[in-house]
């Protein structure tokens, strides 16, 4: 009979792998993907796929999704995209871009406020917008600018755009390179780049910057840090390692294994436990041995001061008055001159009630919390 069971045993676990096989594919449905905002692999409206691949057919283009400590800083004449970061980068990392752009390269910011990015400064404007946006030689672009804040010029700046007076691009240089600085980064975006004159504008911009190899950094929207273990390896692959873990639990389980506690023969462990302490306790307890008792409990307790409070064991109770004056400061002199007074009359004597036995066993642990404390 035990070979039969053991082939129904398999037979039932075939039929529940193969339900479960059959469940996990129904019941799994592709649903859309999320995009972040202003990344360049995203269809969305707000992704910025369209004006990527625009550029991928004219120029060498790539994505950049690791720390800015790994741009190459060997080349020159390279443009590093950044678009409205999700993120502050820190003192370190930022130090990690100016050394990129001090190297002979050029980083191209769109950001709808770009102060504390390179040391940037902003302004707010309180009129609206205008349409019209004008480069260095006064052409005329039309350009929707959803920004209320414009930027602020130094005199070593080359300002690129501008709005109503109000400085909308700027180029700063960085050693060998240069920094560009837009207040608009819904330009690039797939549902406004080619309204209005969005287009021509970033192209002037990048070609400011005399690149020749482009860089679209989405490091700055999470890059490698928002990999886990569902976005690194495919769904089939983690269903397989999960059904893996099902038949191996199940195979262990028909191999006769069991999971739970382990637990210790009583006998193991009755000698060294508090049944020992108990025991004793009783013994001191139904022979009425209140004085033995408290003696035990009382010289337990100079053991302790000795370790703790570093007060001699041969020291009689009598003469640690001004020791505990130092050490137990919650408790006044004059109670502590009564306290001990009490404690070496009890233990002088030779019978004592349950009554005084309690009471001073109840001091003498009151005593041994505020030692151990």
């Amino acid at each position: 009979m035990k070979p039969k069971s053991k082939g129904r045993a398999w037979i039932w676990l075939i039929v529940l792998l193969i339900l479960f096989l059959t469940i996990s594919y129904f019941s799994f449905s592709s649903k859309p993907r999320v995009y972040p905002n202003f990344v360049s692999d995203s269809p969305s409206p707000s992704g910025v796929k369209a004006f990527y691949t625009y550029l991928k057919k004219e120029k060498e283009v790539m994505r950049w999704k690791h720390s800015p400590e790994m741009l190459p800083k060997g080349k020159k004449n390279q443009l590093l995209v950044m678009v409205e970061p999700s993120f502050y980068p820190e003192k370190d990392v930022m130090k990690d871009y100016v050394n990129f752009m001090k190297s002979g390269n050029t980083i191209l910011l769109l950001q709808t406020n770009p102060k504390g990015m390179f040391d940037v400064n902003t302004e707010f404007i309180e009129q609206k917008s205008s349409p019209n946006v004008y480069d260095q030689s006064h052409a005329i672009y039309r350009a929707e600018i959803s920004s209320p804040i414009r930027l602020q010029t130094m005199k070593e700046d080359e300002e690129l755009l501008s709005s109503l007076n109000e400085t909308v691009a700027l180029k700063r240089s960085y050693g060998e390179g240069h920094l560009i600085v837009a207040i608009a980064p819904e330009w690039l975006t797939n549902e406004n780049l080619l309204k209005d004159d969005h287009l021509p504008l970033l192209i002037y911009l990048l070609n400011k910057s005399h690149a020749q190899s482009f860089l679209f950094d989405e490091y700055i929207h999470g890059g490698e840090n928002t990999s886990t273990i569902w976005t690194v390896y495919p769904m089939w692959f983690l269903l397989f390692v999960i059904q893996g873990i099902l038949v191996m639990v199940l195979w262990l389980w028909f191999q006769g294994k069991r999971f739970g506690p382990i637990f210790i023969p009583r006998e193991e462990s009755v000698r060294f436990s508090d049944e020992g302490i108990q025991a004793i306790a009783a013994w001191y307890l139904r022979g009425k041995r209140y004085h033995d008792s408290l003696l035990v409990q009382a010289d337990y307790v100079k053991l302790l001061l000795q370790e703790h409070w570093q007060i001699p064991y041969s020291r009689e109770w009598q003469d640690l008055s001004s020791y505990f004056e130092k050490k137990w400061t919650k408790m006044p002199a004059r109670e502590i001159k009564s306290f001990l007074s009490g404690l070496v009359n009890i233990l002088e004597k030779e019978k004592i009630s349950k009554q005084e036995y309690l009471l001073w066993s109840r001091k003498l642990e009151h005593l041994r919390k505020e030692v151990e404390a």
